[in-house]
């Protein structure tokens, strides 16, 4: 999944990114509420963590104007302003959950959970090709019942590929998918984690292919 992460502080925002991507996520972190507003443009979220002192303005201001974009990633507001008043006025700009700062970075998993929960966000489909079975509500692969324990990356991979089963997925899609901004990409980084899943999946008898589409990606499909 990957996340929104806006927040200003460097500390602040790099502790957050590290937990995150520490649970399977992909994570792009901005400071300002422009270059959120930016990044909503060319990428989809799976939850957006928002600060509200930012060096543009209060963060509060950005929610009324993705959600008249249709962006329907849930959001949680992360400040330091945790009086009454001002939680009450970030659930009514729209806001899924208010997180007063300091708080401990397992709470702020266990509340990312719960709005991930709520029927309207993260997708639950079970995703079947072969033999393997992957749960995206889990974040889970399967072979026969039997879990496959995969880096974070080939995870990633693994999902994306999966969704377009039977078609060819662009290296760019593939990328965008597994790095965040602040990941530095090696030219053959992308190129390990499939061959490594291939590989993967081949012992444990997935019956499913990955195939490289010379130019373009890489495409899974059932094994012939």
């Amino acid at each position: 999944m990957r996340v929104l992460l806006v927040e200003d502080e460097p500390e602040m925002a790099a502790a957050l990114a590290a937990a995150l991507k520490g649970h399977d996520m992909v994570v792009d972190r901005v400071a300002t509420i422009g270059m959120a507003e930016e990044a909503l443009l060319t990428n989809g979220y799976g939850a957006i963590l928002l600060d509200r002192q930012l060096p543009d303005g209060d963060g509060l201001s950005l929610i009324p104007r993705l959600r008249a974009r249709g962006v329907q990633a849930p959001v949680i507001v992360l400040t330091a302003q945790g009086d009454l008043a001002d939680r009450v006025a970030g659930l009514d700009t729209g806001a899924d959950d208010y997180l007063a700062k300091p708080f401990a970075i397992e709470e702020l998993l266990a509340r990312l959970r719960a709005v991930l929960r709520r029927p309207s966000d993260m997708p639950t489909e079970i995703l079947q090709l072969g033999q393997l079975t992957y749960s995206a509500e889990h974040r889970q692969a399967s072979v026969a019942g039997v879990v496959m324990t995969l880096p974070r990356r080939e995870l990633l991979v693994l999902e994306t590929l999966l969704r377009r089963s039977g078609r060819t997925v662009a290296r760019s899609a593939l990328e965008e998918a597994v790095y965040g901004f602040d990941d530095e990409i090696q030219s053959n980084a992308l190129d390990t984690h499939v061959s490594r899943l291939r590989r993967r999946l081949a012992d444990a008898d997935a019956g499913v292919e990955i195939h490289a589409i010379r130019g373009i990606g890489y495409l899974i499909r059932r094994a012939s």
